[in-house]
């Protein structure tokens, strides 16, 4: 019986922060040391050019992000861990897509549609100002990373639900014209998921610049969870841990038992000075030995390739061969 595949990317835009790692880099680390499914995991930097265009913003986060799901554990011998611009086949399989792909489909793309709407708000002569062809049509390029491997279920957020029906939708369409080649994925969310606010009580996000980046050192650790946005209320009051964003960055690392004594010194009036050096001190504990990782692995960039390119041959094994199927079922091979 052969493995579901499991495929996850990972946008190379910035430092990972906490969010990142409860939302998406915990889960998908614990699952890449079982064996039940194949798991893949790729470094989206192609993506990532679409609304980044600093050369060494790309090359820092690549190198980042890469030692952060190492530091953190990531299993390279059983899940496939590689670059998405080393496989090539990706890139070839998106135009493949690209000339079958309805524009009007793509329209319909929430993150285009918002583009629009924000210029059209601005009273703009042109709806599509400052709007790429990397934006407009990076669903087809998601669609390819996803197709390429077979992926039949694709962890992610409810904002990206669509970008997996568009995938499907691109799947059958081809399947229809050239028969029987791809899978069709399902996105899966996880409800139970954290989703964690930022420093000022909003959702945390690098859009928002509110973010704690993971690995951060210690002393900034501290300055940053001292900002954090709190209410007025006195030390001796009883405080709600519901929309509380210190709680809910401790419950997202505390186990159940800390997490209830917490909530019964919440109940009894812990003042917000005292409750931000316990987070610190609680986060700085948990992070301490990967951060320490996360810093000799930005020190051997060579080995980070090594991994990398180790990933790269075990993914081409699959699309290399896969691409020619491919291309012969378009029509397109020797004569």
């Amino acid at each position: 019986m052969n493995k579901e595949t499991v495929l996850t990317g990972i946008t190379t835009t910035g430092t990972p922060h906490l969010g990142n790692y409860v939302g998406a880099i915990r889960p998908a680390i614990e699952a890449s040391t079982k064996k039940d499914a194949s798991y893949f995991y790729f470094l989206a930097d192609y993506h990532a050019i679409i609304k980044c265009h600093e050369p060494q913003i790309i090359r820092q986060s690549s190198l980042e992000v890469a030692a952060s799901w190492l530091a953190l554990g990531l299993d390279t011998k059983n899940a496939i861990f590689y670059r998405q611009s080393d496989i090539p086949e990706i890139m070839e399989l998106t135009w493949i897509l690209t000339s079958i792909t309805a524009k009007g489909l793509m329209n319909r793309a929430h993150a285009y549609k918002a583009a629009v709407s924000e210029n059209e708000d601005a009273r703009s002569n042109d709806p599509d100002k400052g709007i790429t062809m990397g934006l407009f049509s990076y669903p087809v390029l998601m669609s390819a990373d996803i197709l390429m491997f077979k992926a039949q279920k694709i962890p992610v957020g409810r904002d990206q639900i669509q970008h997996i029906e568009m995938a499907r939708d691109i799947a059958g369409r081809f399947n229809h014209l050239y028969g029987e080649t791809f899978v069709l994925p399902e996105a899966v969310v996880d409800e139970n998921t954290a989703v964690l606010t930022g420093l000022d009580g909003r959702k945390m996000s690098k859009s928002y610049n509110n973010t704690i980046p993971l690995f951060i050192p210690e002393k900034k650790l501290r300055k940053l969870i001292m900002k954090i946005k709190t209410n007025s209320q006195a030390p001796e009051e009883p405080k709600e841990t519901e929309g509380c964003s210190l709680f809910q960055i401790y419950q997202a690392f505390a186990t159940k038992s800390e997490t209830e004594a917490m909530k019964k010194r919440y109940q009894d009036g812990i003042g917000w000075g005292e409750m931000k050096q316990e987070l610190f001190e609680y986060l700085n504990a948990h992070l301490k030995s990967p951060r320490e990782r996360f810093n000799a692995l930005l020190e051997d960039p060579g080995y980070l390739e090594q991994v990398l390119q180790e990933g790269k041959k075990r993914a081409r094994d699959i699309s290399v061969p896969f691409l020619s199927q491919i291309r012969h079922a378009i029509g397109i091979s020797k004569l």
